[in-house]
């Protein structure tokens, strides 16, 4: 049986966490925004570690296919991020070249 408190303390934590990094990611000027992004992906990798984690201590078969789901979203978040952030940081490429510009 699921207790219902436990259920719903547990909403209210995703619910205010969501809307605290809405309101904190708003409020950063758009000069931190490449930083910040460098930073957000090693926090991805320690998310990756953890679901991996989960994965490798997953005893039913459910647990099995939410962990890795998990690491899948995972990798794909830290891939996804990284590729990103090299994407931005071209732009500020003083050197000339610029992607798909026949570097």
């Amino acid at each position: 049986m699921i207790d219902i408190t436990a259920f719903w303390t547990a909403i209210y934590i995703v619910l205010l966490a969501a809307f605290t990094g809405y309101v904190v990611i708003s409020r950063v000027p758009v000069i931190l925004h490449t930083p910040l992004m460098s930073g957000s992906n090693f926090i991805h990798g320690i998310v990756l570690v953890g679901a991996m984690v989960a994965l490798g201590l997953a005893t039913t078969p459910l647990e099995q296919i939410i962990g890795f789901i998990a690491v899948i979203l995972g990798a794909a978040n830290v891939t996804g991020g990284y590729v990103i952030t090299e994407r931005i940081l071209q732009m500020f490429d003083r050197s000339g070249k610029r992607p798909g510009k026949g570097a």
